[in-house]
Formats: C-alpha cells, structure tokens, sequence
C-alpha cells in the first residue's frame, strides 16, 4: 500500500499532522481565553453590521488562499476563528462553514498554491496550453463566488434578525486586558500565518511545534488543551483515505474511467465529468487523488467519444471536485466540524455531508451551464 510505503508523502499523513497540529494550537488558544479575545474584537468591528461577518471570512479566506496558503492552510488556520465569531453572533455554524470554505476554495487554484501548482503542472504534462488565470483560477473563483453569494443571500434576512436580537442599540461586546499567556499565543498564531505564506511552511508540523512550545511556557493547561483534538475525526479521516487507497490500488478507479467514457458523449461530458469527480471527491482528497486521477485521462476520453474541449472538460473536473469539499469526509468540512466546539458536531455533520454530497449535481449543473458552450 503507498500510504505504508511513503507515509511522509501520503495525503493521509498530512491530513492528520494538520488535524493534530491545529486543532492542539487553537485548543490552547481556547482553554487560555486567547480564542475568545480575538472573536471579540471581530465581533466589536461587525458589531453595527453582523451581516458583513461572513462576507469578512470569505473575502479573508479567498485572499489568504490565493497568496498560497492554499484552501486546507487556510481553513485550517480561520476555522477555529470563524466558527467562534458564528457562535458569539448567532450565525448558524452550518452558514458559515459554507462560506468559509467556499472562499478557501475561490483560491485554490491560485498559480502560488498547492492545488494550482499540481493542476497547472498536470495540464502542462498533457501539452495543453491553458492560462494559469483565466482558464484555471478563474472558473474555480467563479463557481465558488457564486454558490456563497446564493447560500449568503439565503440566510441575509435571518442575519439582520440576530443582529437585532443579539447587538440592540448601544451594546458593546466586552474586551478585557490581554494576560501574557494570551499574548504569547497570539503571536503564535500570527507567526504560524505569515510562514505559512511567506515561507511555505508544513502548517500541521508547524503548529504542533508553536504548540508544544506555549506549553512548556506554561501557557495552558496541556490536559485541557489535548481534549480539543479531534480524535474522533482523526479515526474517519483514517478509514476514509484508507479505504480510497484500497480501492485506487485493486484499480477501482482504472474501472471508473472505462464507466466514464462509456457513458460519455461530447454534449454531455462535461457535466459526467464533474459529477463523477465531485463524489470521488467527496471521500477522499480533491487536490491529492481526484485531480492527478482525471486531468490526465482527458486526451484519452476526447478520442475515445470523438469530441470534447479540453478546456472545458478540465475546468469540469476543477470545480466539481472542489464544490464538494464542504463535505465533513474531505479536510476542508472535517476542520470546520472540529472547530466548532460550542455546536452539536454530529448535527453539523450530518447537514455538511447531505449538503456535500449534493453538491455533485449542483457542480454538475453549473459546469454544464458554464462550459458546455466551449466546443
């Protein structure tokens, strides 16, 4: 199995030194009050509009993405944030998670991320001549804008109404004095950011390390902190990358493709083909097993039903594997129900993965709708 050959290089390995890594960060940050001074002060700025929060959170997280954190980095670091804020405010943590990866992902495809840099380097590979901006970032951004411009416009009235039921005039969040312990971590934190984007630093071993570090400067109480890590989640993300390695190894996916191009045809593959990747997709790593899986069929499946722009049918597979992150079974949903430790997790779960899921057909929609003029 690859994941026992290389387990330094499997997606696995770095889904659980991230989980691991941030989760004990930010759990610090939560035990020792750090968390909760900052989403005050997030709070007090949005305080005369709690409608602009989430907007905040998506232009923030698109932003951070780009730069090159990339859409998991990002997440990994504004989860326990956002989700904090959405509980102070009384935004629905299902909303925000919505909106938070949807801006992670408005980046993803970013020439200076992860997931940018493996896609331009697989179409580059196959001898197709695509922009990096405008025929690889661009549609992702725009298919994420506006599925969170829908999802925002729903919950917009329910907003204004928990900002008259939470903020009514002359109400103030109350901020106190920063304690050194909380100042320490604060600067942890930040620190983790910029060398994240700066220096392309592993943000998992990166965290685990300012972590460990806070701790032995008595910072926390490291039982307390050890509780926020999400064990539970860590096991399903475990058996999840297993099982698709399994399955990717006995040539399950090999079958998949023949299924594809048999089914296929040039008015329709655009839309098979970002349904099919966005439920792969859904349990297992977009960026890791989806993309490097169907980029590279794309030549073969053109001949194969005589038809098809290359462009198209590759911008398809972008966006459909990456509009159903929101699931928990990908990394992106699992960090968010992690961090959102003042909710009912298995309730948040269960409206992520239904959602997640659906997602596969929306995508397959949009991209029809989209691309399917590209001939």
């Amino acid at each position: 199995m690859k994941i026992l050959e290389n387990p330094e290089k499997s997606q696995l390995s770095k889904a659980l030194r991230l989980l691991v890594g941030v989760t004990y960060l930010f759990g610090i940050a939560k035990q020792n009050g750090t968390l909760e001074e900052l989403s005050q002060i997030i709070i007090k700025l949005v305080k005369s509009n709690v409608v602009t929060a989430p907007l905040i959170f998506f232009v923030f997280s698109a932003g951070l993405s780009t730069t090159g954190t990339g859409n998991i980095g990002t997440v990994a670091l504004l989860a326990p944030i956002a989700m904090t804020v959405a509980w102070e405010i009384g935004i629905e943590a299902f909303f925000m998670c919505v909106i938070l990866i949807c801006g992670a992902n408005a980046g993803a495809f970013s020439p200076f991320a992860l997931t940018g840099i493996i896609a331009n380097n697989l179409i580059s590979k196959l001898g197709f001549h695509m922009n990096p901006w405008t025929d690889v970032y661009f549609p992702n951004l725009l298919v994420q804008s506006l599925l969170a411009i829908i999802c925002y416009s729903f919950f917009y009235w329910r907003l204004k109404q928990k900002q008259l039921h939470n903020f009514p005039p002359g109400t103030s969040p109350l901020i106190t004095p920063w304690n050194v312990h909380q100042k320490l971590t604060l600067w942890s934190i930040i620190i983790l950011i910029i060398s994240t984007i700066v220096f392309k630093t592993d943000v998992g071993f990166f965290a685990l390390l300012l972590g460990c570090l806070l701790t032995l400067n008595n910072a926390t109480d490291a039982k307390e902190s050890i509780k926020h890590i999400p064990w539970n989640t860590i096991l399903m993300v475990c058996g999840v990358n297993t099982l698709i390695v399994l399955i990717e190894n006995l040539g399950g996916l090999g079958l998949l493709t023949d299924l594809l191009a048999k089914i296929s045809n040039p008015q329709n593959v655009i839309a098979v083909t970002a349904f099919t990747t966005g439920i792969l997709s859904a349990f297992s790593s977009s960026s890791g097993v989806v993309l490097p899986t169907f980029i590279p069929l794309v030549p073969g499946l053109i001949a194969k039903i005589h038809g098809g722009n290359p462009t198209a049918i590759i911008s398809s597979i972008n966006v459909g594997a990456h509009l159903v992150d929101i699931s928990p079974l990908s990394s992106l949903g699992a960090l968010c129900v992690a961090s959102a430790i003042h909710e009912d997790q298995e309730n948040l779960f269960r409206h992520l993965l239904i959602f997640g899921l659906s997602m596969a057909v929306v995508g397959a929609g949009l991209c029809y709708l989209l691309f399917g003029w590209m001939k």
